[in-house]
């Protein structure tokens, strides 16, 4: 009931009851004018001290909600609403329209604070794992120099072992900064995608002659099973080519000397087509699975970090998987090797013959002519 209407009834009741208190004392044998008078007043005051206790009451609830407002008493606020909802709103009524809009206004508050808490917890505890990260690699260049200053310069022996591993931790230094750009530019909406269909063997083919000499090195057979009708995937190519050289170069890192790593892909019942990146090496732990994606999470950091890891790889790999519609899973146990995989889109036909597609992927195009000439623009390498 609006403030408005509920004067007019509260005029009206008090003239009704004047009017009838007014008779009663005339009957009485007292003047009309007086008798009147006397019971307006009474009526009135009686009717007054009524919707003043009515508007007080909800005066009084609103003073409440605003009190828990300002002092963001959020939680309290919600747990009695869960507790006793408040009565359907009834549409013509001012006071209760005001305190269903400060409830929402509150509600919509308590999510907008519980949402800049969060932030900030995730703001120190990311400076503070950057600050741990630069730690190491800073204090063991500075070791290293003064050891060097120090006289270790005359020996050439410990003189070039010193100045690899000053090498080895600036290069860890600046893999940290180029993952810490790149995921800086993925979770403020700035990484740029070029999707585009494109035969997905070549790249693996690609990725995998780079990553050859890494798995040379520790006596690995590093193999691919890919089917020669494997269909075109749509994609950005580059950003996916980070992604497996991630999941390859994890795959290698993890598995010991004679292991083996093989990059499978298959087509898929939804059409799509997984490529899956399987090692037989030390496998992981299933409560450890659950976090591999969290920025600086390793399962052995003194392992990770001797391997030259930086603990964003995995991060950045769900991110642009996520912005191919796609997740990253992985089946792993102890002993037992791992298998890491995601599912891309199968490309529609209308995208120009597979084999054209196949020949620009190994640096040759067509001419207008129909003669073959040679890609004026190789493909940009993954960082």
């Amino acid at each position: 009931m609006k403030l408005h209407q509920l004067a007019l009834n509260v005029a009206g009741g008090a003239a009704a009851g004047a009017a009838l208190l007014g008779a009663g004392v005339a009957w009485a044998g007292l003047a009309w004018p007086w008798a009147a008078f006397l019971g307006a007043v009474g009526l009135g005051a009686g009717v007054y001290l009524l919707v003043q206790q009515l508007v007080a009451a909800r005066l009084a609830a609103t003073r409440a909600l605003l009190k828990r407002l300002r002092q963001f008493e959020f939680a309290s606020l919600e747990e009695e609403e869960r507790r006793q909802p408040p009565a359907p709103l009834r549409r013509a009524d001012e006071l209760d329209v005001l305190l269903a809009e400060t409830r929402r206004t509150g509600r919509t508050l308590g999510e907008k604070v519980r949402e800049l808490r969060k932030m900030e917890n995730y703001r120190r505890e990311f400076i503070g794992n950057v600050s741990h990260e630069l730690k190491t690699p800073i204090f063991s260049i500075r070791g290293f120099a003064e050891t060097l200053l120090e006289g270790a310069l005359d020996d050439e022996g410990v003189r070039r072992s010193f100045v690899e591993k000053i090498l080895h931790n600036a290069d860890r230094l600046r893999h940290l900064a180029r993952d810490l750009a790149e995921i800086a530019r993925i979770e403020t909406g700035e990484l740029e995608m070029t999707v585009t269909p494109f035969p997905l063997a070549p790249l693996v083919e690609e990725v995998v002659a780079s990553l050859g000499p890494a798995a040379e090195e520790k006596r690995q057979a590093l193999q691919t099973r890919l089917p020669a009708d494997l269909p075109r995937v749509e994609g950005d190519r580059e950003r996916l080519r980070q992604v497996l050289t991630n999941l390859i170069d994890n795959a290698i890192k993890y598995t010991g000397r004679g292991g083996t790593v093989t990059v499978t892909a298959r087509r898929v019942p939804n059409g799509g087509v997984k490529t899956s990146v399987i090692d037989d090496g030390v496998g992981i732990a299933p409560e450890d699975v659950e976090r591999l994606t969290e920025r600086f999470y390793r399962v052995d950091r003194s392992r990770s970090r001797a391997q030259g890891g930086t603990g964003l790889g995995l991060a950045i790999v769900k991110h642009i998987l996520g912005a191919h519609d796609s997740k990253l899973t992985v089946a792993s146990s102890p002993g037992e090797g791992s298998r890491f995989g995601f599912t891309l889109p199968a490309a529609s036909s209308g995208h120009g013959s597979a084999e054209g597609e196949e020949r620009r992927a190994k640096g040759e195009g067509t001419s207008a002519s129909g003669r073959r000439e040679p890609r004026k623009q190789a493909e940009t390498a993954a960082p």
